[in-house]
């Protein structure tokens, strides 16, 4: 299944850098930013991660809570969270199943190599788990802050 506008949040159990299964449902009764990145420690991804720890406080006086997602192993998440100090959680998706219902892999193109990725993309849900907005093929620079007054216009 696929996600669009006006669904439910999935109902997937998904592992993150707490080292527990998460059920996404119980993530009701808060609004949700969930952005999906290529890969850990590169310098857009890195950026991005930061530009949300930075206003990580304005999104939680927002009744907000940010989960980033990637292909990448629960050790390579915590190096991450470690490293830059974000105070969010990550999901480690490396069998695509979250990806694919969000339909965020793609074909990409590097140095001419052909290979199937993730596409920088962030899914904003309401408190009542509803899929409000979906910003995809996202550009780093100012993208936080219009993410931010996406969740406070809900």
């Amino acid at each position: 299944m696929t996600y669009s506008i006006g669904d439910q949040i999935p109902d997937l159990t998904v592992a993150t850098t707490q080292n527990e299964s998460l059920e996404l449902q119980s993530l009701k009764g808060k609004n949700l930013v969930m952005f999906f990145y290529p890969k850990d420690n590169t310098p857009g991804c890195t950026t991005e991660g930061q530009n949300f720890r930075d206003a990580y406080k304005e999104f939680q006086s927002a009744n907000t809570e940010i989960l980033g997602v990637s292909r990448e192993s629960i050790r390579s998440h915590q190096n991450f969270i470690n490293k830059h100090e974000f105070p969010f959680d990550l999901i480690s998706d490396p069998e695509e199943e979250l990806c694919n219902a969000m339909e965020v892999i793609k074909e990409k193109n590097m140095y001419g190599k052909n290979y199937m990725g993730i596409e920088r993309s962030t899914f904003i849900f309401d408190a009542e788990g509803t899929l409000r907005h979906e910003i995809r093929k996202v550009k780093v620079k100012g993208h936080v802050d219009e993410v931010l007054a996406l969740v406070k216009a809900l």
